[in-house]
């Protein structure tokens, strides 16, 4: 055990000294993680989409009708940016990008509410961006449901009827919404925690088929596991030591961000999504060492890890529900890390679930990090085997 121990040792301090002569070793592991971090967290922190633009074809130019367009103008997520003279001229905004939605106010709108006859308002809404035009379609909605229960409300009243008696009258039965996990109904406290641990797997598959393939392609490989006395389990570790500790800097400072500078919530266990993070990263350089070892390929393996990495975000769950795939949709999430680091999170920031119902997902990421023990005969083949040394 000293001699292994002596030789993870040696192949550390080695590695120390190629990060440092090699300044894209640093660079996948401290820059770009920074920046990716920093770009994303400025993207998602106003949370939630606010002042979309919003055409208005106001055909009647009434107190009521202008009452409308102010109670839409005052939602959150419309903004009321211009007033059309047609719908041509608002469909071609829409076309060009310029709005997101039309609202098409018509003639006699308030000489038809003041008759007590039936008018109606119509709203024209993009659609290309799901989740933003939904909460658009929403506001205008509830804009012109509140505006229209306003009216009635009145009318009732001047019946003769209390303000609650009318109220009861309009809704006579009541509806009472409660978001659990996500009140605010904020897009960053759940893309911000998928987005952030993608770009740190990335950074684990890539700069751990990067540090074994640039031995390959450099061909210093015989010199590496010369320094690990030919033991293939102590080349490996002492290789990916530096890059391990760094990732979990980079982990904490992920953590960080979030659940202080962001204000995700945390409702349940840090120090088990600490744990989860670190078994992340192990999974996803084992993931890296598994590729290099089996393709013997730099530039082919650095392909591969990249698309496997990327894939993980849509078999995740967490833009499309995992309930709503179909079973060959389920089975393949079910080969990314990715996907079990996701639960956890659901389970313990989000929800606050019991640390015990974290434990299996926990266990298949832990699974994961034995991979590369299976392929340490064919790691030390490539790497001792001169035919796979000097290649792209």
């Amino acid at each position: 055990m000293s001699s292994q121990s002596e030789y993870i040792h040696a192949v550390l301090c080695r590695e120390l000294e190629r990060i440092r002569r090699y300044p894209m070793l640093s660079t996948l592991l401290v820059i770009l993680p920074v920046l990716s971090f920093a770009f994303f967290s400025l993207f998602f922190s106003q949370g939630v989409p606010r002042n979309i633009p919003v055409a208005v074809l106001d055909r009647d130019n009434s107190a009521l009708s202008r009452k409308l367009v102010s109670m839409i103008d005052a939602t959150p997520a419309a903004l009321v940016s211009y007033e059309v003279q047609d719908m041509d001229e608002g469909e071609r905004m829409v076309r060009e990008g310029r709005v997101s939605a039309v609202v098409s106010i018509p003639r006699d709108f308030e000489k038809n509410i003041l008759s007590n006859v039936q008018t109606g308002v119509e709203a024209y809404i993009s659609g290309l961006n799901i989740s933003a035009n939904g909460m658009l379609s929403k506001d205008i909605q509830t804009a012109v449901t509140t505006f229209s229960a306003g009216i009635q409300i009145q009318i009732l009243m001047k019946q003769g009827m209390s303000e609650q008696q009318a109220y009861v009258q309009m809704m006579p039965v009541s509806f009472d919404k409660h978001v659990l996990f996500n009140p605010y109904v904020n897009y960053g406290y759940y893309l911000l925690p998928s987005f952030l641990p993608m770009m740190l797997m990335i950074f684990a598959v890539m700069s751990s088929v990067f540090a074994i393939g640039m031995e390959l392609k450099r061909s210093t490989a015989g010199e590496w596991f010369a320094a690990a006395g030919g033991n293939a389990f102590a080349a490996m570790t002492g290789k990916l030591a530096p890059y391990t500790t760094v990732l979990v800097l980079m982990l904490l400072l992920m953590n960080t961000i979030m659940y202080k500078w962001i204000g995700v919530p945390l409702n349940g266990s840090l120090a088990l999504l600490t744990v989860a993070g670190i078994l992340f990263i192990l999974a996803y350089q084992s993931i890296g060492v598994m590729m290099i070892s089996v393709l013997g390929n730099l530039r082919l393996s650095l392909s591969l890890g990249g698309g496997y990495s990327v894939l993980a975000f849509t078999f995740s769950g967490l833009t499309f529900p995992m309930m709503a795939m179909n079973h060959v949709s389920q089975g393949l999430s079910r080969i990314f890390p990715f996907t079990y680091y996701t639960e956890i999170f659901v389970d313990q920031a989000m929800r606050g679930a019991p640390a015990v119902r974290s434990m299996l997902p926990l266990l298949i990421l832990a699974l994961f990090v034995l991979l590369p023990l299976l392929c340490l005969p064919r790691l030390k083949t490539v790497a001792t085997d001169s035919r796979y040394w000097g290649k792209l």
